[in-house]
């Protein structure tokens, strides 16, 4: 997307901040590798540009959820090692092994499917074994992990698969402290040491996702696989700022004033009259909604900034459009509006409305929808 992008509603995409952010991750763990990890449409922010300009800023992997992620950064011409974790029965399989993607494995299913595909294809499919250190989630139980690192070293015997990797997840590594984190340690190191025992010889062994990547250098192992902390939002704001950790924040979502009109006190707005005005005023009109990704939780409490102020939403979020309330200011009809952004001109952070609306950032950048052309910047000093 280009400058061309229509004025209504843009996400600005700082790609030099993000490449900055890589820089600075790999800086906090030197001696593991770095996955930049996209899922979810790089959280909101565009996968293939922030792919590449991961890459570009020496991330060595590249990391998604589902399987179809991770196909179409390989069919967009991505090379290099891509990681998918999130299959379900009868999910790609063969085209992610003839893809040379490396298959997150939690169970003997997924194992199973993954040798047939390679067995069907004539490859060998690499695969990463996921242990359930704590999370609850995906991943195999320490109970069940015997069996599935036997059949693993089996189907590895027979060429079906390589073993390519071991791996983890935190609970709480965003909760300095926690009694989990360091349980998890060392229930992951005594699940590496069991499967490393039987024989299985992994190129990379992780657990550190973003916060652990900032906090805990005794989990950096040979990867670290960073999320959120690529974008320039901080894991949790008990970790720090985006500025206390080294990072920036990379998407800027603005719009512009669609209306400017002048009302009465006690003038009800928007559905349900949640917020009428208190005496005469001007209501301006922000052109996105909840079907834009602004949360309808926004309502009364999202903030913007509207010529130079902070503003609140005037009553509810509707599914394509939201009011202020401008005090009597009379800022011009296309005036630009910023919902969030660095916070460098006194702008609200994505964490200004995490707070508002009680949720986390990393929900408010990754719910931003189509509509919302995305719009790369910075990208002649990225590189």
């Amino acid at each position: 997307m280009t400058e061309t992008a229509p004025a209504r509603a843009r996400a600005e995409i700082d790609l030099a901040a993000l490449q900055a952010n890589v820089r600075a991750l790999r800086a906090q763990a030197p001696t593991a590798a770095l996955m930049a990890v996209v899922k979810s449409d790089a959280y909101g922010h565009g996968a293939l540009p922030c792919a590449r300009a991961a890459v570009e800023a020496g991330a060595t992997w590249l990391g998604t959820a589902t399987p179809e992620e991770a196909l179409a950064l390989r069919a967009a011409g991505l090379q290099g090692r891509i990681m998918c974790w999130l299959w379900t029965p009868g999910g790609p399989w063969r085209a992610a092994v003839e893809a040379d993607l490396d298959l997150g494995i939690s169970g003997l299913w997924a194992l199973r499917e993954a040798a047939a595909a390679a067995r069907a294809s004539g490859r060998t499919a690499r695969v990463q074994l996921k242990a359930d250190t704590g999370l609850g989630r995906n991943g195999c139980q320490p109970a069940d992990w015997p069996e599935l690192v036997a059949e693993a070293l089996r189907a590895e015997a027979e060429g079906l698969v390589r073993v390519t990797g071991l791996w983890s997840h935190f609970a709480c590594a965003d909760e300095p402290g926690h009694p989990s984190i360091q349980a998890q340690l060392g229930s992951f190191r005594e699940m590496l040491a069991y499967a490393e025992g039987q024989g299985v010889r992994p190129e990379v062994r992780h657990i550190a996702n973003s916060p652990a990547t900032l906090t805990l250098p005794d989990s950096h192992f040979d990867l670290v696989r960073t999320g959120i902390a690529v974008y320039g939002i901080s894991p949790s704001p008990e970790l720090g700022t985006p500025a206390d950790l080294g990072l920036r924040p990379v998407m800027t979502l603005s719009a512009s004033l669609a209306l400017v009109k002048h009302v009465p006190a006690g003038h009800g707005v928007s559905y349900g009259h949640h917020y009428v005005t208190a005496g005469d005023t001007t209501l301006g009109l922000v052109p996105v909604g909840y079907a834009d990704g602004v949360p309808r939780h926004a309502s009364g409490t999202g903030p913007v900034l509207v010529a130079g102020k902070w503003r609140t939403v005037a009553g509810r979020v509707a599914m394509d459009q939201f009011a202020v309330d401008l005090g009597g200011d009379e800022p011009p009809v296309g005036e630009r509006v910023v919902l969030f952004g660095p916070g460098d001109h006194g702008e609200p952070t994505a964490e200004d409305w995490a707070q508002a609306v009680g949720t986390i950032a990393y929900e408010i950048v990754t719910r931003i929808g189509t509509r919302v052309p995305r719009v790369y910047v910075n990208t002649e000093q990225a590189g």
